[in-house]
């Protein structure tokens, strides 16, 4: 268990992450726009993306010609700081989280930007699956205190061992993520079952699932497997531009999404037994012992005297074998009950 902005996470409830991301286009009013729809789908946090980029890419990167249909500017460079906010708008998103009752944190992609969302103060930090090889950074994060939620698209068992054995002795607040780098991800390639892996590899850490398929369906299996945190993206028209819009949910399916979580939690109990919400069919579809005909008293019961049938408010079935051979002690009519008195 860890705790975010007075939040348990890792017991029986899930915490779902909307993914902003570069969604919200480099516009303030439409990512807090997508924070108010979020909160109404019932996500518990909205997540957005910091670089310093010139921090993150080298400079012939930087400089290279992006000609993408959702390219913000001519360079790669140039798009992304298109889509970066600065620190007062960073402070606008936090305040206006606070006031519509909704927990806000960033990926942070660099050391600047750590220091940046520190500054903001940030209530946990996301690492990357682009960084799960990064344990510079890695280190640096776990130095905050802050709790952490790390991806690990893209890296085998060792190399999420590897973050974990350097991120643990500092700072045991981890969550651990199965994730797929392919944006989208086919089903193939979700690989659920490494949830499971990491729920007995990682005993101490909170294992969640960042989910790049294009729908749904993978949330509710994924937390019978052992998931307790879910990040997906999340846009309100998959229609607007962005490379990342074609796989997030929008906001009915986000909702579904958060609902179809919550009824696999309320459905994963082991009790076994007749419980008050299957009385109403039972009763009208159960089965009893009845007689077949009027029988009169000293008569004793053959097989032929009795019948089964609804509705279930008589003897059961299974007792048929230990009726037949006993005499009758008192008048029955046909349909009748029949009852040991």
């Amino acid at each position: 268990m860890i705790e975010i902005e007075n939040k348990q996470v890792g017991g029986d409830d899930a915490y779902i992450i909307a993914e902003i991301g570069a969604n919200a286009g480099g516009s303030l009013e439409r990512c807090k726009q997508m924070f108010k729809v979020a909160k109404e789908c019932g996500v518990d946090a909205v997540k957005i993306q910091k670089r310093f980029n010139k921090e993150v890419f080298t400079k012939a990167f930087y400089d290279s010609p992006y000609n993408s249909p959702n390219s913000y500017g001519s360079s790669y460079g140039q798009h992304r700081e298109t889509l970066e906010f600065d620190f007062e708008q960073y402070k606008e998103l936090r305040d206006y989280s606070k006031e519509i009752g909704i927990t806000f944190f960033a990926t942070a992609f660099d050391f600047k930007s750590v220091d940046f969302l520190e500054k903001l103060e940030v209530p946990c930090h996301k690492i990357s699956s682009f960084d799960l090889l990064n344990t510079p950074l890695q280190k640096y994060i776990a130095r905050t205190g802050k709790p952490i939620i790390l991806s690990t698209g893209g890296g085998s068992y060792e190399d999420v061992q590897r973050a974990y054995d350097a991120i643990m002795p500092i700072n045991p607040n981890l969550v651990i993520m199965q994730a797929t780098s392919s944006y989208p991800t086919e089903p193939k390639d979700m690989h659920l079952l490494v949830v499971r892996e990491y729920a007995r590899m990682f005993p101490d850490a909170v294992i969640g699932l960042s989910d790049h398929f294009i729908g749904k369906v993978f949330g509710p299996p994924a937390y019978v497997l052992g998931a307790r945190v879910f990040e997906k993206h999340f846009t309100i028209h998959r229609w607007w531009k962005g490379t990342d819009q074609i796989f997030s949910l929008e906001p009915a399916d986000m909702a579904k999404y958060v609902r179809d979580i919550d009824n696999i939690k309320q459905a994963m109990n082991d009790e076994k037994k007749l419980f008050e919400c299957e009385k109403p069919a039972l009763y009208k579809m159960g089965k009893k012992i009845v007689a077949s005909r009027n029988m009169s008293m000293g008569e004793i019961l053959t097989a032929s005297d009795v019948k089964i049938v609804s509705p279930n408010d008589g003897l059961p079935p299974y007792e048929l074998e230990r009726l037949i051979g006993k005499k009758i002690i008192h008048e029955i009519a046909e349909e009748g009950n029949i009852t040991w008195e």
